[in-house]
């Protein structure tokens, strides 16, 4: 899938409310095709459960819990340090 489809569709989900932070770094993500698990490990690295990613390591589910984190860090107000 190319990269703008990919990010499209990513951007899609996340506005449609269909990535779910379940805590701990674990997110559901209701797919076209399914709801598929994504998980992020120790290292920061996004893992997801979808036939796509296992073939090609990305896929519309991760980016969108990308998409989701980096806009969920820009509305967390900063802290004024003394």
């Amino acid at each position: 899938m190319p990269v703008g489809r990919l990010f499209e569709k990513a951007r899609r989900l996340v506005e449609s409310g269909r990535v779910e932070s379940l805590g701990g770094g674990v997110y559901n993500v209701v797919g076209d095709h399914g709801t598929y698990t994504v998980v992020q490990d120790y290292t920061g690295k996004l893992n997801c459960s979808c036939p796509g990613f296992l073939q090609k390591a990305m896929c519309s589910h991760v980016t969108a819990v990308m998409l989701m984190t980096k806009v969920k860090r820009r509305r967390k107000p900063r802290q004024n340090k003394v």
